[in-house]
Formats: structure tokens, C-alpha cells, sequence
């Protein structure tokens, strides 16, 4: 386990001395500058967890290493304790406006300041633990999510549970229908380009209804709601994004030559499924797990063009807001009977 770096920038041998003696014993790891240009070079290169700043220094002043230091993004989250003879109150308000966590007068008494400085470390942890946290939230959800719910994930990242966790989600599957045998008579630029404004046309209404983009596969997307935030109304926003995707497709279908047009199959599922991060360390994937998945893509696979099929358990929460077409049961993998299949006509 890396060791605590502490930093003691002062041109006084005996005060480092006497610093360095007492911090060692608490198990930090010193680093030690006597001059200011010594001071802002060690910190930008060993990224102390804390600095103990002197203000009388040769070549750079204690006041101005703390202004370079908090206004560099790479170092201005290093806690500055100004430990100086300098105690009048003008000293001490300019160090604190500089951006210094605390001003300490010499003499010090040794005890209060070994507890000062495991007071600002410990503050220090913590800010670095959620820095992690936040961070961590970014890198998972920023690919998936709109940017207003990773932002809203930020804003309370203990919200999100990164593990596996087994809870009713809404999935949706949306694929095209024809791309195949489009793709054998395009040259591979001009199909990734119709590809892609197929895709975007299809994400938008999902990232506009805050559902989460598990995949794209090819022609296919498949999103998650209800995961990672919570959402009462999931099924709503799934049928909702279902329903708007084909609105999209035909606004894109309407820039291209006829022959380039295509629709896509839209099949929507809904119950308890286990989402988190599943892949290995260098890789990984946030997904949901279950039947419902398995429901939600025979239900694509069996919607034509231009349908949004969804099955029993997502037409009970929205019975009262569309407006649906009874369809034959489907054999779904896994299952011994036949799930009821509805096609979403309109909203109500």
C-alpha cells in the first residue's frame, strides 16, 4: 500500500528537521524542499497529499507557491498548510484567500500539529474516495446514459449500484429491417454512413426518455430502463422512445434515395432482471440478465417494420395510456407457454 506523501517546504534546517522526525513517525513519507522553486517543482512531480508551506523562502515566497500551486488543475487539490513566523492577521487572511486550507503560527506545539495534519488528510481521503466514486459513475454511464443522467448520477453517485442487482427493468430491442441486403450492394463508406444516421436516429429517443444504451450489435440497439436511475413510469418511457423511433426513421428516410430507405422492428419486455457490469477487468459492460431480455428481443424479431410489439407485463403498467392491437401469442425460448403480444397503435 502506497505510503501518505507529506511535503515540508522550508528554508529553516532545523524546523525541517524537527518536521520531518515527528511526521515520520506517524508512517508519512517526506519529501522536503528548502527554496520556493524546489517546493513548486517537487509538488508538481510527486503530488504530495499535503504540503506544510513556509512563506519566508529564497527564490519563490510561500505566498506565491501557494497561488501557482492552487491555480494549476494538477495540483490545486493538494491541501496547503501555511506553517510561517508570520501570524499578524493580514498574513493570515492573504495566505487563506490564496487558496491555503489552514495558517499555523511557529512556534507550534507539536501535538496540535500532528492533529491538524491527520485532520486534512483525512478530509483529503475522503475527497479523493468520491473524486474515485464520481469518476468511476463517469466512465460507466457517460457511453450509455443522455449527459442530464450521468450529470443527475453525479450529483448523488451512492444512488448507483455498480454490482450486480436484480430489480424489474424495461428492455427494448430495436432492429432494421433490410440492412443486410443493403449492405451487399453499398461500398463500405456509404453503408457505415446510412448505418450510423440510422443509429443516431434510433439512440436519440431513447437517450430523450433517459433510458440507458446497453448495445449497439450491428443494426440493432438494445437500452435498458429503469437502470441506473429508478423511474416509476419505465414502461411508459420505453413505449414512448419505441413509438418516437419510428417517427425518427422516417425524418432520416425522408433525406435518402428511395432505394436506401429502411424501417425497423421494435419489441419491448418488461420484468426482473440482474444489472451491473458484467465482462472481465480490461472490459466490461453495464447489461441487464434475464428472461425479460430474452422476451424483449423474440418480440423484435417478430415485429415487421414500423411495429412496436410489447408483451403482458408491459402492457398492464400502460394499458390506460395507449391505444393496442391484440396480437397471436409468441413461443419465447425458455418458457412453456405462449406470452400475449400487443402492438402498440398510438399513444392515448
Amino acid at each position: 500500500m502506497q505510503k501518505t506523501k507529506v511535503m515540508i517546504a522550508d528554508d529553516s534546517f532545523e524546523s525541517v528537521e524537527l518536521l520531518n522526525a515527528v511526521l515520520s513517525e506517524q508512517g508519512y513519507e517526506i519529501i522536503i524542499a528548502f527554496d520556493g522553486e524546489e517546493a513548486l517543482t517537487k509538488a508538481c512531480v510527486e503530488k504530495p497529499d499535503l504540503l506544510l508551506l513556509d512563506i519566508m523562502m529564497p527564490k519563490v515566497d510561500g505566498y506565491e507557491v501557494c497561488r501557482r500551486l492552487k491555480a494549476d488543475p494538477n495540483t490545486a487539490r493538494i491541501p496547503i498548510l501555511i506553517l510561517t513566523a508570520r501570524g499578524d492577521i493580514p498574513d493570515r487572511v492573504k495566505g487563506l484567500d490564496l487558496g491555503a486550507e489552514d495558517y499555523f503560527t511557529k512556534p507550534f506545539n507539536i501535538t496540535e500539529l500532528v492533529a491538524r495534519v491527520q485532520a486534512r488528510l483525512r478530509a483529503k481521503h475522503r475527497e479523493d474516495d468520491l473524486l474515485d466514486t464520481e469518476r468511476l459513475v463517469r466512465n460507466t454511464f457517460q457511453r450509455y446514459v443522455s449527459t442530464s443522467v450521468v450529470e443527475r448520477l453525479l450529483r448523488n453517485p451512492d444512488r448507483v449500484e455498480l454490482g450486480g442487482v436484480k430489480q424489474e427493468v424495461t428492455v427494448l430491442f430495436a432492429d432494421l429491417r433490410g440492412f443486410t441486403a443493403l449492405a451487399e450492394h453499398l461500398p463500405p463508406e456509404q453503408l457505415i454512413e446510412i448505418l450510423n444516421g440510422y443509429l443516431t436516429a434510433g439512440a436519440q429517443p431513447i437517450l430523450e426518455y433517459d433510458g440507458t444504451i446497453n448495445q449497439y450489435a450491428g443494426d440493432e440497439i438494445m437500452a435498458i430502463f429503469n437502470a441506473p436511475l429508478r423511474q416509476e413510469d419505465h414502461v411508459s418511457r420505453a413505449v414512448r422512445a419505441g413509438l418516437a423511433i419510428h417517427q425518427r426513421l422516417q425524418a432520416y428516410n425522408a433525406t435518402l434515395e428511395p432505394n436506401l430507405r429502411l424501417n425497423c422492428g421494435v419489441g419491448i419486455g418488461t420484468g426482473q432482471a440482474v444489472v451491473g457490469n458484467v465482462g472481465t477487468f480490461q472490459i466490461m459492460n453495464y447489461t441487464a440478465v434475464g428472461d425479460v431480455v430474452n422476451l424483449a428481443k423474440r418480440l423484435e424479431e417478430s415485429a415487421r417494420g414500423g411495429q412496436v410489439l410489447i408483451g403482458e407485463s408491459s402492457y398492464q403498467q400502460v394499458r390506460d395510456q395507449v391505444v393496442v392491437r391484440t396480437l397471436p401469442s409468441l413461443t419465447v425460448k425458455g418458457r412453456e407457454e405462449p406470452v400475449a403480444v400487443y402492438e402498440v397503435l398510438r399513444l392515448r
